[in-house]
């Protein structure tokens, strides 16, 4: 099944809105998981958009989505703040012993 464009960035948002879902239940893992899937997306979407362009009402949709996105990441980045504070702290306290 050929995908367009707009089908990828379809679904790296479906990621990120995931990833924010794990981030509010502390699901560092999934996280973890979702970035994959995201980095994958993001790989299989800058190769196809190398020989497909999007339409301009396509471009306004990728527009919009690509708010959306960078409103979920930071809205994560908010929730993983306090859960990267302490990781810097354990491994402050490891380098130290």
């Amino acid at each position: 099944m050929e995908h367009s464009l707009l089908d990828y960035y379809k679904a790296i948002e479906n990621a990120s809105q995931k990833m924010l879902e794990a981030a509010q239940t502390e699901n560092w893992d999934q996280i973890v998981h979702l970035e994959g899937t995201c980095a994958v997306l993001i790989a299989q979407l800058r190769h196809k958009s190398r020989s497909v362009a999007l339409a301009p009402d396509e471009r306004k949709e990728k527009t919009r989505i690509m708010h959306r996105i960078l409103r979920a990441d930071a809205e994560i980045r908010v929730l993983a703040e306090p859960w990267l504070s302490d990781l810097e702290q354990l491994m402050d306290a490891k380098s130290v012993h």
